[in-house]
This record gives structure tokens, C-alpha cells and sequence, in this order.
């Protein structure tokens, strides 16, 4: 079909990968670490749109300097500045003034105007998945020996099945609750939780081979580890049902298994959907003053701020 000529506008800026600076208020850009960032354009889109005689522009970095020359950044003669390879230490301020000529078109007289846009730049990296788990068994009672045999064996079983995975099965543990269930009589059942999750030995190994997405790998597998253990317990409920003459003491309670997914951040990273609502699901880089020291998704506030720099994991 033709695309009318505003819609054409709005494609093609989509598609040059921009981001236009305002006048009025900063404009927050999050880049993905390793990746290059859009365009960042000295202008706002008013302006783009009209003529701008003798046009100059001057990019400061969050270090207070000149960008011009630096080996990161990519900077066109139409004003626009790409910093490549992201990493947390370049977040910050990237603030352009744009100065440029007004002719007026009876005299010839020049005035000079100016115009500052500020953009915040930070670094975020995808969040790390796991997922918790709960499951439960029936038992023939809560001081069964083999309570704890069955659920020592369970775990093997539960590793075994996402091993080639380079994911585990973490923080397991199980509670052996009496319940009353209508018009049966009293049960014993064994509530069993556990974390599945993408960190075993020899994980890093994933990310020699894409160090940039490493994210996105462990996450595919933690993904296909958490569908083969609900499938493992699928197949309980069939087994019960086909294969058993009598059933075993301890078993599957159908349809126990549940699912919830919990994120974390790497270390100097965390998440803040009301600073960076546009990126609320993104581990975005802490800011100067905070700090996150391990795998939990917020950044803390240091006591005594002497961290000057984004990323921090210490005060």
C-alpha cells in the first residue's frame, strides 16, 4: 500500500534508529550492554524537519569532556553521536548544545542562536531467570523414614533431567503437612519446594561463546529446564492412572505442580520501575550513590555516597 507521507516519516525514523533531543526535559536512553546505542540527534524533531544555517554542534560526556575523537563514539557531521560498545561506565549525561544562524530575510542580519539538549544514558542488561516451584506427594504418614529417602532421590532425578542444561535444582526443601480433605478423611502430604535455576557448575562456559547475550542464553535454558521438569510431573499423574497395579505409598498429587518465575540482577545493576518506567523489566546500571553487591534485582542506597560511578557493586 502507499504510506502517507507523515506515516513515511515516522517509518523512517524507526528505522535510522534516532532519538531526538527536547528542549524542554532530558530524554532517557537505555542501551543494551555491548550493543551500540541509536543515534542520538543534537536536535529536537521540529527542528530536524526545518533548515538550520551554519550549524555547529558540541557533545559533552558524563565525564564533563568533549566526545569529539574519543575511540567510542561515532560522531556525524550532521550532529548525531552513536557510542559503541556499551558498557556501565559510560552512563550518564550526554549533553549537546547546538548553535546555529538566523538570517532575517529583509535586513540579512545574523543572529546567533543556541539550543541544550541533555540526554541520560544508562547501560541495562536483560533480568536472569528462575523459577520456583511447588509440588506435592502423598504420603502414608509424616514419620516415614522414607520421606526423606524419596525426597533425597527425587532431587537426583529433578538434577538428572536438565543437567546438560548447565541448570540445577536449588534451595529444596519439603514439610510433611496432615490435610483434611472432604468427604475423605485425613491425608498426609509432602509440600515440596525448590528453584530451578541456570547457574551450575560450568555455566560461564555459555558465555565464552556470546559474552554479550549471556543473558539471553542462560535464560533459553532455564526456560527448557523449567519445561522438562513439568513434564517429568506430567508424566506422574499418567503413570498413577496406566502403569501402577497398586499405587505407590508415596505419589504425585495431580495437578500439584506450580510454577512462579522470579528475576535477579547481575551485581551493579537493578530495577526501577519508577525511575526507569520505560524499562521497568530491565536490570538497569545503579546510579552514582548506590550499589548492588549480589544477584537481588534492587540497588541500595550507600550510607556514606562516595561512589562517583555507575555500576558500582561497593560503597
Amino acid at each position: 500500500r502507499a504510506v502517507p507521507k507523515e506515516e513515511q516519516h515516522s517509518v523512517n525514523l524507526i528505522e535510522k534508529n534516532y532519538v531526538y533531543g527536547d528542549t524542554k526535559h532530558e530524554v532517557n536512553v537505555y542501551v543494551k550492554v555491548f550493543t551500540n546505542s541509536p543515534f542520538l540527534v543534537c536536535m529536537d524533531l521540529a527542528r530536524s524537519q526545518e533548515e538550520v544555517i551554519d550549524p555547529k554542534y558540541l557533545w559533552i560526556g558524563p565525564d564533563g569532556k568533549n566526545l569529539e575523537g574519543r575511540m567510542y563514539v561515532n560522531l556525524t557531521e550532521t550532529g548525531k553521536l552513536m557510542v559503541m560498545g556499551f558498557k556501565e561506565f559510560m552512563s550518564g549525561a550526554y549533553t549537546c548544545t547546538l548553535s546555529h544562524k538566523i538570517i532575517e530575510t529583509t535586513t540579512q542580519e545574523e543572529r546567533e542562536m543556541f539550543e541544550a539538549y541533555k540526554f541520560m544514558v544508562y547501560a541495562y542488561r536483560e533480568a536472569d531467570h528462575a523459577y520456583q516451584v511447588f509440588v506435592r506427594f502423598t504420603t502414608k504418614e509424616c514419620e516415614l523414614a522414607a520421606n526423606d529417602q524419596f525426597f533425597e532421590e527425587l532431587k537426583k532425578i529433578l538434577n538428572n533431567i536438565i543437567s546438560d542444561l548447565t541448570c540445577h535444582v536449588i534451595e529444596s526443601s519439603y514439610k510433611c503437612h496432615s490435610v483434611k480433605i472432604p468427604k475423605q478423611g485425613l491425608l498426609h502430604e509432602l509440600f515440596v519446594s525448590f528453584q530451578v535455576n541456570p547457574f551450575a557448575p560450568g555455566w560461564e562456559e555459555v558465555c565464552h561463546q556470546v559474552p554479550y547475550d549471556c543473558e539471553d542464553a542462560t535464560n533459553m535454558k532455564v526456560q527448557e529446564a523449567r519445561d522438562r521438569i513439568g513434564e517429568f510431573f506430567n508424566k506422574q499423574t499418567y503413570a498413577l492412572k496406566h502403569e501402577f497395579e497398586t499405587v505407590p505409598v508415596i505419589h504425585y498429587v495431580d495437578n500439584s505442580f506450580s510454577v512462579t518465575h522470579i528475576d535477579s540482577c547481575r551485581p551493579g545493576f537493578g530495577k526501577n520501575d519508577i525511575t526507569h518506567k520505560n524499562c521497568a523489566s530491565c536490570c538497569v546500571v545503579c546510579d552514582p550513590g548506590t550499589y548492588s553487591p549480589n544477584n537481588e534485582v534492587t540497588c541500595q542506597i550507600c550510607t556514606k555516597p562516595r561512589v562517583k560511578q555507575y555500576g558500582a557493586r561497593s560503597c
